[in-house]
Formats: C-alpha cells, structure tokens, sequence
C-alpha cells in the first residue's frame, strides 16, 4: 500500500482509506501545535500574553492528537502510517513559521483563524467519509471544536489580554509598525522629494525642454530609490535596533524615494514647458507639507517644528535649482 501511496507522488483525498484519514488528521494536528507553540516563541519576546494565548491553543491541538491517536489504536493497531499534508492533492498547506518572521501581531492572529477554518472544514469532510460511528462522531465533534476555537481564543485573549496587556502590545505593535516601514518610507519620501528638486528643475530652467526634463527626473528618481533601498537594507540587519527585516525596510526607503523624486518629475510630461513647471511646482508644494503632516502623525513631531523643517529646507532646495538652470 505505501509504495503505491509514494509512487504516486500525491493521492487524492476521495481515495484515501478512513486509517490514512485518521493518520493525516493526527499529523495535521501535531503540526498546527507546533506552529502555535512557533508563534508563541517568535511573540514572547514583544507580546507575552498573546503568547500565552498560542500556548494554550497548542495544549488544545493536542489534546485533539491524543483523541485521534487512541482512536487509531482501537480500531487500527499501534503503528499509524506516516501520511502528512503534503501527500495529499489539494490539501490545505501550512506557511513554516521561518517564512512569516519577523512574526507580526494581527498576520499571526489572521493565520490562526485560517488554520482553526481550514481544520474544521477537514474534519466536515472526513467525517462524511467515515463509515465507523465512533469515527464519524469523533470527527463531528473535532470540527464542531475547530469552529468553537475562535471563540475559544476569543475566551483566552479576555484571560490573558487584559486592558493594560493589550495596550502595551498594541503600542509595541505600532512601535514596530513605524520602525519597519514609516520611518524608512517617510526618509525616502523626504531624500526623493528634496533631493530631486534642484537637479529636475536646473534641468527644465536650463532647457525648457520638458521630455529632456522628465528624463533627468527619471533618472535620479529611480537611482535615487535605489541608492537609498540598497544603503537602508544595508545600513542595519535589525537585530540590535529592533527595526525589523531590513528587505522590508530596504523596499519602503527604496519606493518611496523614488515616488517622491516622480512626483514633481511626472509632470513635464505635459508638453508645454510652462503648464508642466506650474503643475510640477504645485505638486512640490503638495509634498512637501504631506510630509510634515507624516511626520506629525506617525513620528509625533512638533507640526510646526515639522513644517520649518520640510518647508523651508525643501523651499531652498527648489530656490537652487532654479537659480542654477537660469545661470
């Protein structure tokens, strides 16, 4: 039998036998309680009492485990065949824990809910399948579990997350939200949007020809977004400073940098060299106090102290390179 099951690389689920259910479902369990007890190890760290919450849900799975593997044991013997998602056509997958670090709070709450209704809709399945009683009543139940983990997590989180815990993760939260990708995004937007000026519009005041003037804004917008994503990503790997994946925050300083050199280079676009200025001109005003704003809101700085600082810097930047192309 298990030679077929290997040859064939992966079976259908209508064709597996209530024995080759039982072991995938007792597989499957052991490894949603090692995802859970993954989660609790890579949250501890920054969020211990929703931890805690991943830790009891893993007790649960296996809890489930011991039910499906005594069953096993009476109806089919000691040895259960090692039969795992993966050898299983259209199976539901699991993502290993190793590919979704850094863990974030609500992804890692989102995943959990996918898995309690994947399970459940498993057990549904199996349970049609099931010609045994005590195996089809088994498997009801296991799935009528599975739809009630939410509101079981629901009952863990209230023990668990209480007011106070679950303001410190949800600043710890928004900490880590900001240090990943606000402050990079919001360093490219100001390094795009400032240091693009004086060489786009030195360009267009030099030349009034506005698809020459796109070009050079081009250029330097997007060498600019690279140049900062690769010096980002490299400047830190995140594990002392606590900023996060530094890909992910290559990406956002890289991105950003360059939409913040296209914004005002886009315009010349239009071909009229004096519409494409005013456009262009208009644009940089609109960035340059949509970064201070930023900068309120999600660095908490002083709008004022924000404004002075992006307005004025930004304003003498342009200055330059106006006066530049008019030398």
């Amino acid at each position: 039998m298990f030679s077929r099951f290997f040859s064939a690389g992966r079976r259908s689920f209508d064709t597996l036998s209530e024995q080759e259910i039982l072991a995938l479902a007792i597989s499957s369990e052991e490894e949603d309680a090692r995802i859970y007890r993954d989660y609790a190890a890579g949250l501890r760290a920054d969020f211990p009492a929703s931890a805690k919450v991943f830790e009891e849900m893993a007790v649960e799975e296996d809890g489930h485990r011991a039910a499906l593997v005594e069953l096993h044991r009476r109806r089919f013997g000691e040895h259960i065949p090692l039969i795992r998602r993966e050898h299983v056509r259209g199976y539901f997958e699991r993502k290993p824990d190793w590919l979704v670090r850094p863990l974030g709070l609500e992804r890692v709450r989102a995943q959990a809910a996918l898995m309690e209704r994947q399970a459940r809709q498993f057990y549904l399945e199996a349970a049609q399948r099931a010609s045994d009683a005590s195996t089809r009543k088994l498997l009801g139940d296991l799935a009528a579990a599975e739809a009630g983990h939410e509101s079981r997590a629901e009952e863990l989180e209230r023990t668990h997350l209480t007011p106070e815990a679950r303001t410190e993760e949800d600043a710890a939260h928004h900490r880590q939200f900001v240090l990943t990708y606000v402050q990079p995004g919001l360093a490219g937007l100001m390094d795009g949007s400032v240091s693009t000026l004086a060489p786009i519009f030195a360009a267009a005041f030099s030349t009034h020809d506005t698809w020459n003037t796109f070009l050079v804004g081009l250029a330097a917008s997007v060498g600019a977004g690279i140049s900062m994503g690769f010096t980002e990503a490299a400047s830190d790997d995140g594990r002392l400073s606590g900023r996060g994946s530094p890909v992910k925050r290559g990406f956002a300083t890289g991105i950003m940098t360059t939409l913040g050199g296209l914004g005002h280079a886009l315009p010349y676009l239009i071909p009229h060299f004096w519409t494409a200025t005013a456009v262009a001109a208009a644009v940089v005003f609109v960035e340059l106090w949509a970064i201070a704003f930023i900068q309120n809101r999600w660095m908490e700085t002083p709008f004022l102290r924000a404004a002075f600082q992006v307005v004025l810097g930004g304003s003498l930047v342009f200055a330059a390179g106006v006066l530049i192309g008019n030398a």
